[in-house]
């Protein structure tokens, strides 16, 4: 597998997961204080998480993951600070396959 498709994805698990937090707290002081606009900060959370999904599909699908596993983590780019806990353990397990089909370097004796 390819290392950049690994990359792609913890890029966007990050910055979902921000953009989520930031969302939430939007949330919460329109809400909870009357103060504030969540129209911008929803867009632009959406679009990144359409392209989070995107990423986390094609990385499932070369890492031959179980449809329950995607599912599990394409929600944790819905709860706050999941992606957080999440994004590693994928990482660890995805790393595993990188290195498993990487060829041998010769070296020039």
């Amino acid at each position: 597998m390819n290392p950049s498709v690994l990359t792609r994805y913890r890029a966007m698990a990050y910055v979902t997961a921000v953009w989520l937090l930031v969302f939430t707290a939007a949330i919460v002081a329109k809400y909870a204080f009357h103060v504030g606009d969540t129209m911008l900060i929803s867009q632009i959370h959406g679009v990144l998480f359409i392209i989070y999904v995107i990423f986390a599909f094609d990385l499932g699908s070369k890492a031959k993951w179980s449809f329950g596993k995607l599912l599990w983590v394409l929600a944790a780019g819905c709860i706050p600070f999941a992606s957080f806990f999440v994004e590693p353990k994928v990482t660890r397990e995805t790393r595993g396959l990188i290195v498993g089909t990487a060829t041998p370097v010769k070296a020039d004796a």
